[in-house]
């Protein structure tokens, strides 16, 4: 949040140090190091400064030959540095900032994809951290299809990991109390061990029908298929019902406008 994190402290200071960069430098014990700037969106500005302004300087190509730390009070050559940044979202850094970077999008984890790592490392290392032996719970294909289809909706795994320990808390429980037996974890099932499920999937109809046309849904969390129905009533003008943005407002206006004029 502080400037003073990335450019560093006068030496008039007590208790001053270099920035957050020359430290970096000398723990790495060289001047051409790969640097990690995890989760670059949560960047604060308040009284302290703007820590982004002083980052464009250590970013830029142009500009980090000769970086000035407040600290060393000298020019400092960062040109050598491989800078990697991650982010959630792409808004919330600032534009001169993002304007420095060359972005490249990780798309999230596919369904198959989420089933494969649950399976090969989820499930395992929650029942090793319950202290389960690996004969305890017997998880079927559909019960881990429908924990990640509906009892998550996310593009990592952070969410089907909690789950998971939960089932496994559950069953380390069980076995606390005295009940050795194994549990066999179903689609049936598994509301009974995590509740009702929060994301079920409304079945695609692969048949068009007139008034019914089909969206695709963007969130911070996936993506999601949406049909979006129009029903012809008495009256003038157009009723819009549910949580739209300007543009899908856009849309429908646009449909109505095309309607009346033909």
């Amino acid at each position: 949040r502080a400037e003073a994190e990335v450019r560093g402290h006068r030496r008039t200071y007590v208790g001053a140090m270099p920035g957050r960069v020359v430290q970096g430098i000398k723990q790495a014990g060289t001047r051409n190091p790969v640097f990690m700037l995890d989760e670059i969106d949560k960047l604060g500005a308040d009284y302290r400064g703007d820590p982004s302004s002083a980052l464009l300087e250590v970013l830029d190509p142009e500009q980090n030959g000769n970086f000035s730390d407040h600290y060393l009070n000298v020019p400092f050559d960062l040109s050598s540095i491989f800078f990697i940044a991650t982010a959630n979202l792409l808004d919330p850094i600032p534009g001169p900032l993002r304007d420095r970077m060359e972005i490249v999008r990780l798309a999230g984890y596919t369904p198959e994809e989420k089933t494969e790592i649950a399976r090969s490392y989820l499930i395992p290392r929650q029942m090793d951290e319950a202290g389960l032996p690996a004969d305890r719970i017997h998880w079927s294909d559909g019960a881990v299809s429908k924990l990640v289809s509906e009892y998550t909706a996310e593009a990592g795994v952070r969410t089907l990991e909690r789950k998971v320990a939960a089932v496994c808390r559950k069953a380390a429980r069980r076995a606390a109390e005295g009940d050795e037996s194994g549990i066999k974890l179903t689609r049936k099932n598994l509301a009974t061990y995590l509740g009702p499920a929060p994301h079920v999937q409304e079945a695609q109809d692969e048949e068009g029908h007139v008034g019914v046309a089909t969206g695709l849904a963007w969130t911070e969390s996936g993506g999601d298929v949406l049909s979006i129905e129009a029903a012809m009533t008495r009256g003038k003008g157009l009723v819009l019902t549910g949580q739209l943005g300007d543009v899908m407002k856009e849309s429908g206006h646009a449909a109505l406008t095309w309607v009346r004029a033909r």
